[in-house]
């Protein structure tokens, strides 16, 4: 069994059954549970497939066993916590207020200690996580992507015998990949822009990874829209990965690493530039580091640190929520269909917030999207990993978005735009992040393409 040193700050006694002694899922939260299957209508796999083993409390039940001694993690176990999605549905849906991500987050970092994977298994996550988490590597990714599309070989290839003998796994990386534009690839963001007007916030800007990379257009118009309602707006250099994608799938030694270096990166604009809030739009990355007081809490040096830094962040429509608006906007005459991202909404539970911001765009009507609590099956890498069930939820998704015929779609997540993209096929409706209509709201542009 492999034991990283970062990743085991203490060292306990409460070995249980077929666990390792460096955090377990807890007993207590374990027992929490009293399998009365409100959780089961949310679960996106037990939506699919009616399996009590990949519900909530199927898994819930698992973990028992493993504590017990009477299961191991073998072949079928993982089966069933590798096609969770993490998309914590349950947790909003206990009336118990059984804390399933705590168990899901500490589940998986012991099956990565206890369970050897095939090769190619192993090979492909290897490739994601030496790519995703590295905004340089994926610049040149990015652009022998859009090489790729603009030379005809995309459609060369969707058109012969070979595609559909590829594995399903590198089908979906192919299918994923978004339209880009070569200066949205290498687009660069300054340190500092100034509040118009008074300023009356400081806030530091995560930029992410993918998030740099191939919606770079989000990124501006965050920053711009902050500056626009009266924010001094710092973005720090040498951001790394903030170690979400690491988190949210057991690799728990290198979510460690990141979010350190995270915390380092923003601690000196906290203290020498007086800034109070780490603003955040991409779901996955800030339900992570709110989550950093608790990833880092058995580390004396850095659990306090880690503390503090997860009581400043907040996503950027909660941010605009809680400020008054000052920025003049002009009407968009659309109707806007509002997807949930998970880690947004069951996670940060941040769910009023960005449906208030939107509808203070005159003109814009906000629906909600029938089945509104089912992932849409990206899940951060999930439907890389698992590209079948995250095709099934996709398009399962888009079923229910087309319900409400909108002229766009909403939400705060690069993966939901990815995966809905997807499965919406040619069908031309803007996939946008809320910010950017408020910034189009804003500068008076009207409906962005998406």
């Amino acid at each position: 069994m492999r034991v990283d040193s970062d990743a085991m700050p203490s060292t306990r006694d409460d070995v249980r059954g077929n666990f390792d002694s460096h955090r377990p899922p807890e007993q207590k939260l374990l027992d929490e549970c009293v399998h009365c299957g409100f959780c089961l209508p949310t679960c996106p796999t037990y939506a699919l497939w009616g399996e009590e083993m990949d519900s909530p409390r199927g898994r819930i039940y698992l973990m028992d066993l493993v504590g017990q001694g009477a299961a191991s993690f073998d072949d079928t176990l993982v089966s069933h916590f590798d096609t969770c999605l993490g998309c914590m549905a349950c947790v909003s849906a206990c009336p118990s207020g059984v804390q399933y991500d705590k168990l899901l987050e500490a589940m998986r970092p012991q099956i990565e200690r206890h369970y050897t994977r095939n090769r190619w298994d192993r090979a492909f996550r290897a490739a994601i996580f030496a790519l995703f988490p590295y905004p340089r590597r994926l610049r040149v990714t990015a652009a022998a992507g859009l090489l790729y599309q603009r030379s005809g070989l995309a459609r060369l290839l969707q058109r012969s015998r070979l595609h559909a003998r590829l594995p399903a796994r590198l089908r979906a990386l192919e299918a994923l990949l978004p339209p880009v534009k070569l200066r949205d690839v290498f687009a660069r963001v300054p340190r500092k822009v100034a509040a118009v007007g008074t300023p009356r916030r400081r806030v530091a800007v995560l930029t992410g990874c993918v998030q740099r990379v191939f919606f770079a257009d989000v990124n501006a118009a965050t920053i711009r829209t902050l500056a626009a309602e009266g924010c001094d707006v710092f973005i720090p250099p040498g951001q790394g990965c903030c170690g979400a994608l690491s988190m949210h799938t057991g690799r728990e030694p290198e979510a460690i690493r990141r979010a350190r270096h995270t915390i380092a990166t923003f601690e000196e604009y906290l203290e020498t530039h007086r800034v109070d809030t780490i603003v955040v739009n991409v779901a996955g990355c800030g339900s992570a580091m709110k989550e950093y007081g608790h990833l880092l809490r058995d580390d004396p040096d850095w659990a306090e640190r880690a503390a503090e830094f997860s009581a400043k962040v907040r996503d950027v429509t909660e941010v605009l929520a809680e400020l008054e608006p000052r920025a003049p906007r002009h009407p968009i005459d659309a109707r806007v269909a509002y997807h949930d991202a998970c880690h947004l909404g069951h996670a940060q539970r941040v769910r009023t917030q960005p449906r208030d911001v939107l509808r203070q765009i005159p003109g814009l009507t906000v629906v909600d999207i029938p089945e509104a609590e089912l992932c849409c099956g990206s899940a951060g890498v999930f439907n890389l990993l698992e590209p079948d069930t995250a095709a099934d939820l996709g398009r399962r998704k888009v079923d229910s978005i087309r319900t409400v015929t909108p002229d766009a779609i909403a939400t705060a997540n690069p993966g939901c735009l990815l995966q809905i993209r997807r499965h919406l096929g040619q069908e031309n409706v803007p996939l946008l992040h809320p910010v950017e209509l408020v910034d189009a709201s804003i500068q008076g542009h009207g409906l962005p393409n998406g």
